[in-house]
């Protein structure tokens, strides 16, 4: 067997947070046959992936796909679960909309059901795009889509985390599989001479790990994938955030809708967690000072707000070069505005392990990981960007950057044109969740898409009438987040 198809054997973790432990018990549940060794060094403050206690859908998905319970990874763990984020303030003369998961409407005719609203709100007999997504409906009435039938069936379901406890969750997990743990932090990078490989991480107790393959899940610093080169693709000119302040409220009934409201100089978030609410606040230093900020968040009703936790927004261009790969922050630092962090940790993981190269790391090999990571990156981009490119404010913090990336650019003017949006394979986002931003801003296309015509407007209408009908009913049929909530606890304490 040659070097380039001689199998990886180990594999060293470096990070010892939320996104290092996700890594190393994926890689030794799902590889059995490698070994895998964590240097659990302890994340920094501005490792947002690390602290970011909201999630998308697809976490439970990651869940499943490692054997792990819903009684284990959420109830246990202290988690609870999320449906959607209320936007408040962002266009000025928009109501508040909210962002859910799940689809919104029901295809009939020849088009898309967003093309019969936009007709309807462009005659001015809408109702809100929202009224007709099951999982919206269900946020704002704080209830869980039980049983998940007829129009709840799509339906999907986040989570609040408590951090402290899913890492140990994690953590217990893995040792349990075989992860061999390493305490402490990395002193140096040991590089080979020939072809620049990691050859051996030395540790600050004295110690060396060496591996065929390291995961870098360090947070921004990047300790082992730095030590290769230091690429990086500034965000900064489009996303202006960079500090994030935190702080614990007292407990408020469970909802399973955050709130996001956007303010002079930033946006603050509140989120309901068991035994308490969260807040945060995240802001550009340019316009708002750290007192500042840290006094809005206590008026909001937060206490034991963190120090200020510094970023600055971008990626690596090639997150895998040779044999280290960055996850995390290590590969992307981006505000938490769509709480998209585990999820793109997760989803860097599922990817190496279903595209795990030989021990060479063929160039080959790391260059097709490098394009669909860097192709899914920058959606997420794309799509947190969008916020702010519809956002209607009059503050210096809201104006419009001079220039958007051309791929979201393409996507506002395709929309802005006739309500279509284009297709990209690594999407993270679905085209409801577009949706429910784009016109939740009020950015609604010029011109309605003359495939509606197939479908007369008055059968349209009836159609929408019928489905918010539909909704409305298995709202009131389905239990509160709170009930729902103290029943599984219920059910596990027997």
């Amino acid at each position: 067997m040659t070097a380039i198809d001689a199998p990886i054997e180990r594999i060293v973790v470096v990070g010892g947070g939320i996104v290092g432990w996700s890594a190393a018990v994926a890689l030794r549940r799902r590889v059995p046959d490698v070994a895998v060794t964590i240097v659990a060094t302890p994340p920094s403050p501005d490792a947002l992936a690390d602290r970011i206690a909201q999630t998308l859908p697809s976490t439970i998905g990651f869940h499943d796909d490692l054997g792990l319970r819903e009684e284990d990874a959420v109830l246990r763990a202290g988690g609870v679960w999320r449906l959607g984020t209320l936007f408040d303030g962002w266009a000025e003369g928009q109501p508040p909309y909210v962002h859910a998961y799940g689809p919104c409407g029901q295809p009939f005719g020849t088009a898309s059901f967003h093309h019969h609203w936009l007709r309807a709100a462009r005659a001015g007999t809408a109702a809100p795009f929202e009224a007709h997504a099951p999982a919206a409906a269900l946020a704002r009435a704080g209830r869980m889509p039980v049983p998940p039938a007829g129009p709840m069936a799509e339906v999907q379901a986040a989570l609040v985390l408590d951090v402290p406890r899913y890492r140990g969750m994690l953590e217990a997990f893995g040792r349990h599989l075989g992860v061999v743990v390493r305490d402490g932090t990395v002193a140096s990078v040991r590089l080979r001479g020939d072809d620049g490989f990691v050859a051996a991480l030395a540790l600050a107790d004295g110690g060396e790990v060496t591996a065929d393959v390291f995961v870098d899940a360090s947070g921004p610093r990047a300790f082992v994938r730095t030590a290769i080169d230091a690429q990086w693709e500034d965000w900064q000119p489009w996303l202006r955030c960079d500090r994030l302040v935190t702080g614990e409220g007292a407990a408020a009934p469970l909802t399973a809708l955050d709130t996001v409201s956007a303010l002079p100089a930033g946006w603050r978030w509140r989120s309901a967690a068991v035994g308490r609410t969260l807040h945060g606040l995240c802001y550009a230093a340019e316009f708002l000072s750290e007192a500042e900020a840290q006094q809005a968040l206590t008026a909001a009703g937060a206490a034991m707000v963190t120090p200020a936790a510094s970023f600055r927004q971008g990626t690596r261009p090639a997150p895998w070069a040779r044999n280290c790969v960055a996850i995390g922050d290590a590969a992307t630092v981006i505000e938490p505005l769509d709480f998209t962090h585990l999820h793109s940790a997760q989803s860097a993981i599922d990817r190496i392990i279903s595209m795990l190269p030989g021990r060479a790391c063929h160039p080959l090999e790391i260059a097709d990981y490098n394009r669909q990571a860097s192709a899914e990156v920058m959606r997420v981009r794309d799509f947190v960007l969008a916020h702010y490119a519809t956002a209607r404010r009059p503050e210096p913090f809201w104006r419009e950057p001079v220039a958007l990336p051309p791929s979201l650019a393409e996507t506002l003017a395709l929309f802005g044109a006739r309500g279509r949006l284009p297709f990209f394979e690594e999407e993270t986002f679905s085209r409801d969740d577009w949706l429910a931003v784009l016109i939740g801003q009020g950015a609604l296309p010029r011109r309605i898409d003359p495939l509606i015509d197939g479908t007369d407007a008055a059968d349209s209408d009836r159609a929408m009438a019928s489905y918010r009908g539909a909704i409305a009913e298995a709202v009131m049929r389905c239990p509160t987040l709170d009930d729902y909530y103290h029943s599984q606890r219920k059910r596990l304490s027997r």
